[in-house]
């Protein structure tokens, strides 16, 4: 499936995490090795607020994981730059799998497909 194709990574990283861009380093480097072209990355960065930190690990949205602007700005990216597949760091729920499908309008698959 990513032999030959486009590829935006996308992952949701708590803003303490100081070695998410190692994690996206590594997920380009599995890409690579099933034949994909990463053309892009988009982080969203969850931050610690005054009693936040309980909700560090929990995605802005059920539907999406990411907030619904970031969501956005991936999907026009993904057009703008003829994306086939989109890699996500995060684990993701069946029901995201299909909603952000038709949101990017390609297939979205996690780094644990690539494993």
């Amino acid at each position: 499936m990513l032999a030959g194709a486009e590829v935006a990574l996308v992952g949701l990283f708590s803003a303490k995490d100081k070695e998410f861009e190692s994690t996206l380093d590594l997920l380009a480097s599995l890409v690579e090795a099933h034949g994909g072209r990463v053309v892009g990355r988009h982080v969203q960065r969850r931050g610690v607020s005054a009693g936040g930190a309980d909700k560090m690990g929990d995605p802005f949205s059920r539907r999406t994981l990411l907030s619904p602007g970031r969501a956005s700005e991936v999907a026009e990216a993904c057009r703008q730059q003829g994306v086939g597949v989109v890699v996500f760091a995060n684990p993701l729920t069946d029901h995201q799998r299909t909603v952000l499908t038709d949101m990017f309008g390609c297939p979205v698959l996690t780094g644990d497909d690539l494993r």
